[in-house]
């Protein structure tokens, strides 16, 4: 098997594996993204909070990719959001001509003035495709009814304890697909050594991190899950050479728990983040 793609309905494709740099140091991005390129990974999950983009934009131009083999999805901070000239500061943090995805990355501050905005950029063909990122309370459904252009990718904590189900139905008609963070359940032993996944990672010869992987894959998910770790890059991008059957894959639907492993409620966010205004 090779690296799948997910049809956005933007039209674009986008790679449904990739890498994420959240928490990965400025200094060290660019050497990160690099030793991913190499091993195959073209999708890259960057933000303006995680003050990395100039290090993905870096090794973008030092990879000796071109540009169209590559996909990255950035995010506007709420503190960008009123600021009509974000996505051009965003554009030359990265270095680049375009962006394929950018997300709104917080449902606080100005958010539908955010989501203005990228439309503008949209038809300014800054940006290829527009989403969301931790979207899921009523302010949902307030973007998709101003929205001229849909959502492409809702970005939001999903695994195999907590798949997202109601929120699914909630965007199913207009194609947006989930993204996923914390894919992993935050590392939790609990979850990964779930007997099912050590089964089946004896099955197929694999871990039971990259049968999640797999389950994330088969589910319709985009995954991008972060390590500096060269040994678990291999290891994480690894799962195209195996499938998981329909009787599998039930097994693991069946964990659902409705378990969340980060719970600040909207009010907390509001709170937390609203004095926060990333670097440029």
């Amino acid at each position: 098997m090779e690296q799948t793609y997910l049809t956005l309905n933007s039209g674009y494709q986008m790679p449904q594996f990739g890498i994420g740099v959240y928490l990965v140091a400025p200094t060290d991005t660019k050497q990160n993204l690099l030793e991913a390129f190499e091993l195959g990974y073209r999708h890259v999950d960057t933000a303006h909070a995680y003050q990395n983009e100039r290090g993905v934009g870096q090794a973008v131009k030092a990879s000796g990719l071109e540009r169209s083999e590559l996909f990255i999805t950035s995010k506007l901070w709420p503190s960008d959001y009123a600021d009509s000239e974000a996505i051009d500061k965003m554009l030359a943090r990265l270095d680049m001509d375009y962006i394929d995805l950018v997300l709104l990355h917080q449902e606080i501050g100005d958010y539908k003035a955010g989501w203005k905005q990228l439309e503008v950029a949209v038809q300014a063909g800054k940006v290829h495709s527009i989403g969301l990122s931790n979207f899921e309370s009523g302010r949902l459904e307030e973007i998709l009814e101003m929205a001229t252009v849909q959502p492409a990718a809702l970005q939001v904590e999903c695994h195999p304890y907590f798949q997202q189900r109601e929120l699914k139905e909630r965007i199913a008609s207009i194609g947006t697909i989930i993204e996923s963070w914390y894919p992993l359940g935050h590392g939790d032993a609990t979850l990964i050594d779930e007997p099912i996944f050590t089964q089946l990672a004896q099955k197929y010869g694999k871990t039971n991190a990259q049968i999640i992987l797999r389950w994330h894959i088969q589910s319709g998910h985009a995954v991008f899950p972060k390590t500096t770790n060269p040994d678990h890059l291999k290891e994480n991008i690894a799962i195209f050479d195996f499938a998981l059957t329909d009787e599998e894959m039930a097994r693991i639907n069946a964990l659902d728990k409705n378990f969340r492993y980060f719970n600040m409620t909207l009010e907390e966010r509001e709170r937390n983040f609203k004095n926060f205004i990333p670097a440029d």
